[in-house]
Parts: C-alpha cells; structure tokens; sequence
C-alpha cells in the first residue's frame, strides 16, 4: 500500500477541508468526469440508459443509469449501488466500469448508479432520499425494467457505503422495497471522529480525519455532532440494526474507518443480523482502487463476488426467494 500511496494518480493524502472545499470539487469533477453512455457499453458487452426517477417531494428528478451484459433475457437480480466521494465529490457514470466488469459481467446482475445531489448544495437528508426514490422507482417499474425486485442488494462504497446503510434503514423504517443484502465496502458511518483509528491514521490515510470531518459538516450543516442526529443521517448512531438484510462490510486494517467498520457489525450481530466482516492487514482507504493488481484487492474482489453470489442464489427446492447470506 505504500507504495501506491506514493504513486502519481488520481488520490493524494492532502486532506480536503473547509477551505480547500471548492477547490477540491472543481478538480474532481475535472479529473473525473463522467464516461459517456457509450463508454459503459464497452463496443457491446453492456446494455446502458439513462433514466430519470421521480425525485422525493419538491426536489428534482433523480438521474439513473441502468446497465446489464448485453444478450441476457429475463428479469435480472439488481444492484443499486451508490457511489463514494464524501457526499460531496464523484458521480454515478465514473464508478460503473469497475461495478459492470467485478459484478454485472460474471454475476449477469443489472446494475443501477443512482446519481443522488451532493453537498454542500444540497444536505442531508437530500441526498439519501434521492437514494430512496430511485430504489423506489426500480422496485415498482422492475417488470419495465428488467429487473427481479425479489433480488435487489443495495451497496455502495466510502460515503456510497455509508449512504447505502442509511438506506437499508430508511426502507426497513418506511416499509420500503426489501433488498436481500448490502454491500458495504469501507462505508462512512459515523459523523462523531473520535475512534482510535481515527486518529492513529491521521494524516496518513488517503481519507483521514480531517477530511471526513469536513464532509460529515458540509453535508449535515448544523446538524453535525448534535447528540439527537437521526440514525437516517449517520447509521453508526443506530441503536436498533435488527430486521436489516445480510451485510457485507470490508474495510482496510490501516485506515481511518477501520473501527466504525468493525464497530458497526458487531452491533449488526447484537440485533440479531447477518454481517460478513473482512478487515484487510495493511490496507489504506480506497486500497482496491490505488492498487488493483496487488493480492489483496484481488483476493477482496473474489470474496465480494463469493459474497454477492451466495445473497442472491435462489432457495431450495425451487423456492425463488433467495437464500440469506451465513
């Protein structure tokens, strides 16, 4: 990991703050821009759209890119995955390459990217109910759009982690749609800081303390580190996780989330649930993505895929319910 934290690339350590904020959305959105639909097709493998779901009451419509393998007949098991970059930077198209070829292509899934509103222009709870009406929009037009509502994981990673827990919330306090599972990979759930690994990896992790002070504040405004904040806003203040789907978290050994990480699925087992727990030795925020050919982020993909297709393969004896993940 040090070495690829050392390398030229599209991360650096330099924490994003308060003051550098703007500076640092501006050069994300230029580093990162968002593939063209084309692009995801990659010259046929993929099926892509773009739809629009009715947004939550008096806000705008929310953006949904849809993808599937090309050539697959039959309603397809989803996964509604939400991308990370502190509630405040990324987009839905950017993470789609990598989603489509780790999952969509050996799993035959359709994928939906929602494209949820970031902050600072738009504060919680804005962005999660985005989230929650294109899982909506997916559940109730799933016969439209080829998609087995049945089988629905919900899933994200960093603040798309985060934003996906606070979803399985929000559906089980709503009477929602009923995914089977969450991917949760190095999720953002807890706005409070105060850890120990939260300040062992200060300043050395690509997303350190000061960092995710800032996004929590920009995105909870005035709310940030009220005792009374709502478990919607940061899941890890919770106090009931029972009747949730099966979760998968996984999370670095070295980095500032490891904790709330562990921290939250040994709450999830208190409720009673289902959580698959990798802390992976030595491993740095976003390691998967800096180092992609090194053993451990193969090994984290492979056990995310072993994960993936077990919550979604159907029940015995012709039951089409799937199993829950063990």
């Amino acid at each position: 990991m040090s070495a690829a934290l050392a390398a030229p690339g599209e991360r650096t350590t330099e924490p994003v703050t308060p003051e550098n904020l703007a500076a640092r959305q501006e050069r994300d959105a230029a580093t990162r821009p968002a593939p063209t639909l084309r692009d995801l097709r990659a010259d046929g493998l993929f099926t892509v759209e773009e739809i629009q779901a009715p947004g939550p009451s008096g806000a705008p419509d929310v953006p949904l890119v849809i993808a599937r393998p090309a050539g697959l007949t039959g309603p397809r098991p989803l996964l509604y995955y939400l991308h990370g970059g502190g509630l405040i930077m990324g987009n839905a198209r950017s993470v789609l390459p990598a989603v489509l070829r780790a999952w969509a292509a050996p799993l035959g899934l359709a994928v939906v990217s929602a494209e949820y509103r970031l902050a600072p222009r738009t504060r919680y709870p804005g962005p999660l109910e985005d989230c929650y009406a294109g899982l909506v929009h997916c559940a109730e037009h799933a016969d439209r759009l080829g998609i087995d509502a049945r089988r629905i994981v919900i899933g994200g990673k960093s603040a798309g982690g985060g934003l996906a827990a606070a979803l399985a919330l929000l559906t089980r306090d709503r009477g929602g749609p009923a995914p089977v599972g969450q991917l949760l990979l190095c999720p953002m759930l807890d706005d409070r800081g105060d850890t120990f690994s939260s300040h062992q990896m200060a300043g050395t992790d690509t997303w350190d303390r000061i960092s995710a002070a800032t996004a929590w504040q920009t995105y909870l405004g005035d709310r940030y580190g009220t005792p009374d904040l709502p478990p919607h806003a940061a899941p890890a203040r919770a106090t009931d996780l029972s009747g949730l789907p099966p979760a998968y978290l996984d999370v670095g050994s070295a980095e500032t989330l490891r904790d709330e990480v562990v921290a939250y699925s040994q709450a999830v087992w208190r409720s009673g649930g289902g959580a698959e727990l990798h802390v992976w030795p030595g491993a740095c925020h976003g390691f998967d993505s800096l180092a992609p050919e090194a053993a451990i982020s193969r090994d984290a993909r492979e056990a995310r895929l072993r994960w993936l297709r077990r919550v979604l393969t159907p029940g015995p004896d012709g039951d089409d319910r799937p199993r829950p993940a063990r």
